[in-house]
C-alpha cells in the first residue's frame, strides 16, 4: 500500500483547524465584544466615559430610533484617531462583513445628503453616530451596547460571553439609490429590496393577492422608537402556500438580513425560524412591484419580524429592520 502523500496530510490538518477556529470564533463572540468594548472605554478620559457609558438597566437603553435627533452617547466627532480606530473595532464585533460595509456605507451617505440638500435639511454629519455602553464589559456578567446614529441603530445584550440579544437591527439608506455624483449608482441595500422584489414577481396571481396587504405602502415601518415589536395580526402569504422556487427566494430574503450579523447571531436567528416552523412564516407586500414607485414589505413568523420600507423622497429612502418577538433588547415582551 502506497503511503499517503503529506501534502493530503496538510491539507487534512488545514480543514481540521479550519473547523475547530471557526467554532471557536464563534463561541467568543461575545467574549471579544467584551474585549473591544473594554479596549475602547480604557481610551476615554473621564468626561468621555461619562458620556459614554450608563447602568446597564437604565432606561436609555431601550430608548432607540434611526431619525437624526440628539443622542446619549459619545460621538465618533469627538474622539481621537486612536478611539476611533477602536471604536470601529467594537463597531465590527457586531457585525459581519456585509453588514459592516452596510453600516460604514450608511454612515458615508450623510456626505451625499449633505452635498445634496446645501445645510437644507437637518444637520448631516457622518461622524454623529454614537457608541453607548450599558453596565460594565465582562465575559462572565450581563451588560450591552448600542452604536446609533441617523438610519443605524444596533443593539446587543451579552452575558455570560455569548449574545442574548441582537435587536433591534435597524438599517436605513437616504438615497437609496444614489442618483447623481461621483457616487452614482450606489444601493446600500439594494439586496433587501431586489430579493423580495424577485419573490413578489415569482408569485401568481392568486397568491400576490392573498400577500398583498394594502395597495398603497405604509408611510413607516411599524413600532419606530417602540422598545418592543408590533403585535398586530400577522398578514400574508404563508411559507406553506408558496412551491419551491419561492420558498427558496423567502429563505434568501430571510437570510440576506441574518447574514449581516456575526456568525452566532446569524445562527440563532435562522434556527429560531426553522424550529418553531417555516411554515408559519407569512410574506406580506404593500404598493406597486416596483421599485421605482412607493412600496414596503414584511416577512413574519413566531420568533421574528422584518419589515422593509421604501416611500419616502420619491421611493429612494429605506427603512428596514429585524426585531424579535419574543423581546427586544433582551426583556421579554410578555413584561410589556
Amino acid at each position: 500500500m502506497r503511503g499517503i502523500r503529506p501534502s493530503l496530510v496538510l491539507a487534512s490538518s488545514l480543514i481540521v483547524g479550519l473547523a475547530v477556529w471557526a467554532s471557536a470564533h464563534i463561541e467568543r463572540t461575545g467574549a471579544r465584544m467584551a474585549v473591544s468594548a473594554d479596549r475602547f472605554l480604557a481610551t476615554l478620559t473621564s468626561a468621555q466615559k461619562a458620556k459614554a457609558v450608563y447602568p446597564f438597566d437604565s432606561p436609555e437603553r431601550p430608548n432607540w430610533h434611526f431619525i437624526p435627533r440628539g443622542r446619549k452617547g459619545l460621538p465618533i466627532k469627538e474622539l481621537s484617531s486612536e478611539q476611533r480606530a477602536l471604536a470601529f473595532g467594537l463597531v465590527q464585533s457586531g457585525l459581519a462583513g456585509s453588514g459592516f460595509l452596510k453600516a460604514t456605507t450608511i454612515m458615508s451617505l450623510e456626505q451625499v445628503l449633505r452635498d445634496l440638500e446645501k445645510g437644507s435639511g437637518p444637520v448631516r454629519d457622518p461622524e454623529l453616530y454614537y457608541l453607548t455602553v450599558f453596565g460594565t464589559p465582562t465575559a462572565a456578567a450581563r451588560w450591552g451596547w448600542r452604536v446609533e446614529g441617523h438610519h443605524l441603530s444596533l443593539n446587543f445584550v451579552i452575558e455570560d460571553g455569548k449574545i442574548v440579544s441582537a435587536t433591534p437591527a435597524f438599517f436605513g439608506a437616504n438615497q437609496a439609490e444614489v442618483r447623481q455624483g461621483p457616487r452614482q449608482g450606489l444601493r446600500t441595500l439594494a439586496d433587501r429590496e431586489d430579493r423580495a422584489l424577485r419573490l413578489l414577481q415569482a408569485l401568481d396571481d392568486a397568491q400576490k393577492k392573498t400577500a398583498t396587504f394594502a395597495d398603497k405602502a405604509p408611510n413607516e415601518i411599524r413600532g419606530a422608537n417602540t422598545p418592543q415589536p408590533p403585535t398586530e395580526a400577522v398578514v400574508g402569504l404563508a411559507h406553506s402556500e408558496m412551491n419551491g422556487d419561492q420558498k427558496a427566494m423567502l429563505w434568501a430574503l430571510i437570510e440576506t438580513y441574518a447574514e449581516d450579523m456575526p456568525d452566532d447571531v446569524a445562527k440563532s436567528w435562522l434556527d429560531g425560524v426553522h424550529d418553531t416552523g417555516l411554515d408559519q412564516v407569512r410574506f406580506a407586500w404593500a404598493g406597486p412591484g416596483d421599485r421605482s414607485q412607493p412600496h414596503a414589505y414584511r416577512v413574519q413568523g413566531p420568533t421574528f419580524v422584518i419589515e422593509f420600507n421604501n416611500t419616502q423622497n420619491g421611493a429612494n429612502h429605506i427603512h428596514s429592520i429585524w426585531r424579535n418577538m419574543l423581546g427586544d433588547f433582551g426583556i421579554p415582551a410578555a413584561t410589556h
